[in-house]
């Protein structure tokens, strides 16, 4: 694999690099009706919006879903989820991105929440698996935390040092997670979260993915 002593980003897949906004919104007012509730907007999810996602249903329900009801949204969430998403594309410039930052000698990953064995193909058919030194989903059961698998999955990355890695996410959790693993993160307003959720995380919140290249850079090099 080699040594990558220089910048580091580890990209986060949904909502970051794969524009699946709608197809979210979908999945989620279906595992909804599952349960009777009502539908809701792109504005009402990305102002609730947290993780562990039981944490987001309760903002909704006004409690935590039952085991047996999680259950049910959980499996309608992900099959509406897999139906629609290959209606959807990468980020707009996302390819030039990925490219360039390759180009320059520099080293990237991605880290998802998103089912390992659905995500690799995914990232396969774009044509860009060559641009990450890794790969990696989601191998546990859904509804946890990016953090311990932040942690591992910098383990696996031979010569990448974690405070020289910038973790690009959509979400509040990206920046916990590359906090507990000893990373900075830079987050993006194209996603799950409003700009002033992510803003409560305390790191950069950029509005484009370029944006988010360019602070991720400066970071790294600074440190």
């Amino acid at each position: 694999m080699g040594k990558h002593t220089t910048a580091h980003i580890v990209w986060d897949w949904n909502g970051t690099l794969f524009h699946d906004t709608e197809a979210v919104i979908a999945a989620t007012n279906a595992a909804f009706e599952e349960i009777g509730l009502e539908p809701i907007t792109l504005e009402t999810y990305r102002t609730l919006y947290c993780v562990p996602v039981p944490k987001f249903y309760e903002r909704l329900m006004g409690r935590l879903p039952t085991e047996d009801e999680w259950l049910l949204m959980d499996g309608a969430f992900h099959r509406h989820y897999a139906f629609r998403a290959g209606d959807c594309r990468l980020t707009d410039g996302a390819e030039g991105l990925l490219a360039g930052w390759q180009g320059a000698g520099r080293s990237q990953s991605i880290l998802s929440m998103y089912d390992h064995e659905r995500l690799v193909p995914l990232v396969r058919d774009f044509g860009i698996t060559d641009r990450f030194l890794r790969v990696d989903g989601r191998t546990g059961p859904s509804g946890g935390s990016k953090a311990e698998y932040m942690v591992r999955h910098l383990s696996t990355l031979d010569g990448v040092a974690p405070e020289r890695t910038v973790v690009i996410g959509d979400a509040a959790d990206d920046a916990v997670a590359a906090l507990h693993a000893g990373a900075r993160a830079v987050l993006y307003t194209g996603g799950s979260h409003s700009r002033a959720g992510l803003e409560g995380a305390g790191v950069p919140v950029v509005d484009t993915l370029a944006e988010a290249v360019r602070e991720a850079e400066r970071i790294a090099e600074a440190a």
